[in-house]
């Protein structure tokens, strides 16, 4: 008894689902086309809080960085200021409208902070190389 569970792992104690192909290709047709295309996002970080990411992450480049809408929205203070950004870049066409009803939802439910810790002044001198 006790070798089973030395052998287990705590992956183990995750709740797996299994799908058919054709059943997870009709439910989530833009990760199957992910997942059968073979491209993705490398992971080379891991964080179990944001503080605790924030100040390990290593120090970025940011000559010629071009700021995402997160980024933006991490200078807000309020809600309302986050929204207003939401708007202004949907409405300037560098979101979509999908996305911006995504991030308005996200802004509902959670919170401008939802996005991440608020990025003082300096952020990018402090953080950059």
């Amino acid at each position: 008894m006790d070798e089973d569970r030395e052998k287990r792992k705590p992956v183990d104690d995750f709740a797996w689902q299994e799908y058919d192909r054709d059943e997870f290709r009709k439910m989530f047709p833009a990760l199957a086309k992910e997942l059968e295309e073979g491209k993705g996002i490398g992971i080379d970080a891991y964080r179990s809080s944001v503080e605790e990411g924030e100040e390990l992450a290593e120090p970025r480049n940011f000559a010629g960085y071009n700021p995402t809408v997160i980024d933006f929205l991490r200078r807000c203070e309020t809600d309302d200021e986050a929204l207003e950004i939401i708007n202004w870049m949907e409405s300037r066409g560098e979101i979509t409208p999908e996305i911006a009803k995504e991030l308005r939802i996200t802004l509902a439910k959670k919170g401008v902070r939802a996005f991440g810790p608020k990025k003082e002044w300096g952020w990018y001198e402090r953080h950059g190389r």
